[in-house]
């Protein structure tokens, strides 16, 4: 089986983001393999950056707005309070054991494909707490939950790079765009989600734990809805690209696979010459 691990540095061009990834492949054979791919995420992910950057604005408009809503409905409810302190919790070091959980599971009953996966969603959880954190540390936005005054009111203003200040406990106050807890749940539940996409009961489950993870953000007062919704799409993101580029590393690694090729071939049956060709795709 082959492991291999992904990281990847993004740069201005043009007016867009390019992102360069690098590979550092392991085999069976402990031998280490290193390939370059430029760029790897192309139109799509610049088309889908500017999307969500626009998206985003308009969603600003309508944090505050939201997040009054939200938090009156947490004070006024015991029990969205006790459901969103539990489900907030998956999407950190509860979602670590999980992958553990299962990573073991696929070891001990010598399931190959839920090694692999729990692998690549183990990959996509640390390449998007990787990204959400160098995102959080360049916009610097302030917290819902941070008061300037008693009587203040929360602002989702963004600081700006570098603009981190901590509370009393050692709490970062201007870290909330993106949503981390959302990034690393819609990373890992898009690995599984592309991996089992024949059995349809994955996805909605993976995708439906993460929205959960998401909406408990809100709730626990944390991050405002666009700070979700930045992290479900960050998320989405960088799950599908590390499941794209296994295959894509994986094909190019198979032996003896010529592709876009043809062969010829002429077959001798019953007295007659039967001509043929065969395409590899």
């Amino acid at each position: 089986m082959l492991y291999y691990s992904q990281f990847s540095i993004g740069y201005i061009n043009s007016k867009t983001i390019v992102f360069v990834e690098y590979y550092i492949a392991i085999d069976k054979k402990i031998i280490w393999d290193i390939l370059l791919i430029i760029p790897i995420y192309g139109n799509s992910l610049r088309c889908s950056f500017r999307n969500n950057i626009t998206v985003e604005f308009g969603l600003s408009y309508v944090d505050e707005n939201i997040q009054s809503n939200v938090f009156a409905l947490r004070t006024n409810s015991k029990t969205v309070r006790d459901i969103s302190t539990y489900v907030t919790r998956f999407g950190g070091w509860y979602e670590v054991y999980t992958l553990i959980g299962l990573g073991s599971y696929g070891y001990i009953f010598k399931k190959t494909k839920m090694v692999t996966t729990t692998f690549l969603a183990t990959q996509a959880y640390v390449t998007g707490e990787a990204v959400q954190g160098l995102t959080k540390l360049l916009t610097g936005r302030q917290r819902p939950d941070y008061y300037i005054t008693p009587i203040s009111k929360p602002d989702p203003r963004f600081h700006g790079p570098f603009s981190g200040s901590k509370d009393f406990s050692g709490n970062s106050l201007n870290s909330s765009f993106p949503s981390g807890h959302t990034t690393v749940a819609f990373a890992a539940a898009t690995v599984f989600a592309m991996e089992y996409k024949d059995k349809p009961l994955i996805p909605i489950l993976s995708y439906t734990a993460a929205t959960l993870i998401g909406i408990s953000r809100i709730t626990e007062n944390r991050h405002w809805f666009s700070d979700v919704v930045a992290g479900a799409v960050l998320g989405y993101l960088t799950g599908r690209q590390v499941v794209n580029n296994y295959h894509r590393y994986a094909k190019l690694k198979a032996p003896m696979q010529k592709k876009n090729s043809i062969v010829f071939n002429l077959d001798y049956r019953f007295g007659t010459a039967i001509p043929g060709f065969i395409y590899h795709f």
